[in-house]
């Protein structure tokens, strides 16, 4: 299974949900590689921190930013069950790239009428490679949600007129633990293991694997 996190838009929490991904597939016993694309590489250093803090790796990280990603992409694969691929915003070539490379493409969209807006770049992306890959998959998760508020349903009726992409049913809210397991290069899951974020991401995990199957 490739999953590629991908939005042209920054600052949509595609490192972060692809970070906690991985780590829950890793927790199911996952062979689980991440891609790093970014050039600024946010998941190798979340990846220095664990190793600054003396934590066991979760699953191997590898450092890409290179538009050729779909052309050695059997050769990552190789010994893993799962690629989670994180593709930096406002790269046309490196998006390509990672889109041909994927079986299910995930686009985190926060509950804002900008982000709606701005997914419009996205999708133009994943309708172009759906064309040279037919059985590409997409999805829409809506994450930072602001808990107690109908802008999160709002946003999922707004998503509707980029159909036949759907909205995922989980949701993952605006909480510190994300910025405190970061920080520490850990995930939510470690910790708590019961934890709203930690159920959020296992209920987002589930439905991926439906999507992906």
């Amino acid at each position: 299974m490739i999953l590629t996190f991908a939005n042209q838009k920054g600052g949509v929490g595609k490192t972060t949900l692809g970070l906690h991904v991985a780590a829950e597939l890793s927790r199911r016993g996952q062979r689980v590689k991440v891609i790093d694309m970014d050039p600024q590489h946010s998941a190798l250093d979340w990846a220095e921190a664990r190793d600054g803090a003396d934590l066991p790796p979760l699953f191997e990280i590898e450092g890409y930013p290179k538009p050729t990603l779909h052309k050695h992409v059997a050769a990552k694969c190789a010994g893993f069950d799962v690629l989670v691929i994180d593709v930096p915003p406002q790269s046309n070539d490196l998006s390509r790239s990672a889109l041909l490379a994927a079986d299910l493409v995930v686009i985190p969209v926060q509950p804002s009428p900008y982000d709606v807006w701005a997914a419009r770049e996205t999708v133009k992306l994943i309708n172009e490679a759906s064309v040279f890959k037919e059985t590409l998959k997409s999805v829409f998760v809506i994450n930072r949600a602001i808990t107690g508020t109908a802008i999160s349903r709002d946003v999922r009726s707004a998503l509707e007129e980029y159909a036949p992409i759907p909205t995922l049913t989980a949701m993952v809210a605006q909480r510190v633990a994300f910025a405190e397991s970061a920080a520490r290069g850990q995930v939510v899951q470690e910790l708590a293991e019961d934890s709203p974020a930690t159920r959020e991401i296992v209920a987002l995990v589930n439905e991926l694997r439906e999507y992906a199957s």
